[in-house]
């Protein structure tokens, strides 16, 4: 097989990789599949990653940051698990489109596609930085698109192929994507916009086995959500009582081992204290 160092990738992602054996449980529900995790150098993503590799699944890993990468695939590796780990920007389209192309490569499949990166932003419109926007709507919106139009052949590969008879394209949106507020209008609109392509996509490819599912989080503590201008919007509750990544990991988990003639569209969580 190729390396990364002597496989060419003239705008691709960059590619570490190590495989362990075929092993599998059998009370392992995503045992055999391969999914893809957008986002997974920290937070939602990363947590998703070891949650569903906790069920079986091979993983590919895809983020910026190689050195998060690594270090999160070398304990799925350890859980007995394959994983790739993909350097790419999700803001290049090329980039983005090539991650799926990579995971598909390596493991021959795609079963899952998670997308969750994101990126927040909070501010007014009257002195808010549009290179604060464009680089939300590049990466809540196109990234999306982009990494979603790629994986349908191989999901839908799988779905008909597979042995779960199902295949999964989940994406993280937001309760602001349900909810526009004040100071936080253009992550909103991107995530708006994320609802709607989501719901869209599942009719289209519902009835061919690609179940679409849209996990929306209120107030959750990660590294994306430290700032102090999104703390702001969640308006005074204390940042202990925001939820954790492992709770949405524990969501999205849900969704996808579902049987197959199940499929869990939608999940908004909210922090209990969280009244808006």
């Amino acid at each position: 097989m190729r390396t990364a160092d002597d496989r060419p990738h003239e705008q691709g992602a960059r590619v570490t990789e190590t495989r362990t054996g075929n092993d599998r449980g059998t009370d392992t529900p995503l045992a055999g599949c391969a999914v893809l995790v957008t986002g997974a150098s920290s937070g939602i993503g990363a947590a998703t990653a070891r949650s569903l590799a906790r069920q079986g699944a091979d993983l590919a890993l895809v983020a910026r940051r190689t050195d998060r990468l690594e270090e999160l695939a070398s304990g799925i590796r350890e859980q007995g698990r394959s994983c790739v780990a993909l350097t790419a920007d999700l803001r290049d389209p090329a980039q983005a489109r090539q991650a799926v192309e990579d995971t598909a490569e390596r493991f021959g499949r795609l079963d899952v596609l998670v997308n969750s990166v994101g990126f927040v932003a909070a501010g007014d419109i009257e002195d808010g930085d549009p290179e604060n926007w464009e680089r939300m709507i590049d990466l809540n919106v196109r990234a999306v698109l982009h990494t979603a139009q790629k994986a349908l052949p191989h999901l839908l590969r799988a779905a008909e192929e597979g042995p779960r008879g199902v295949a999964d394209l989940v994406t993280v949106s937001s309760v602001a994507g349900r909810v526009a507020r004040a100071h936080n209008a253009v992550y909103s609109a991107t995530k708006h916009a994320v609802v709607a392509f989501s719901e869209g996509l599942r009719q289209e490819v519902t009835a061919r086995g690609v179940r679409v599912g849209l996990i929306e989080p209120g107030m959750t503590a990660t590294e994306m959500t430290a700032d102090s201008t999104t703390g702001a919007v969640a308006r005074g509750m204390p940042r202990e009582l925001w939820l954790r990544a492992e709770d949405i990991a524990r969501s999205i988990t849900f969704m996808v081992t579902q049987p197959p003639h199940a499929a869990i569209n939608e999940i908004l969580v909210r922090p209990t204290a969280q009244p808006h």
